[in-house]
């Protein structure tokens, strides 16, 4: 499991799992201590990404902005991911 702190409030939490055919990495978007949405991605190969857990943050992101839940665009980071 790894936490990425967006701010005080906004954190991503990631985790990896094996599968029968591979893994998946979950990622679960906190706000104030609520988990308000969860996404996976599952592989069947090694994935190649910048940091690990990259895709399935962007794809939480991506969802999180569409349903209105949350700005990342507008968010400031403090720390970049």
């Amino acid at each position: 499991m790894r936490i990425f702190k967006i701010n005080e409030n906004i954190s991503i939490v990631c985790n990896g799992v094996n599968t029968r055919n591979g893994f998946k990495h979950t990622a679960n978007l906190i706000i104030n201590g609520i988990d308000v949405l969860e996404t996976k991605i599952c592989y069947l190969n090694r994935t190649w990404e910048s940091y690990e857990y990259e895709s399935v943050i962007n794809k939480l992101k991506e969802i999180a902005t569409e349903k209105g839940i949350v700005n990342f665009k507008e968010v400031e980071t403090e720390k970049q991911i």
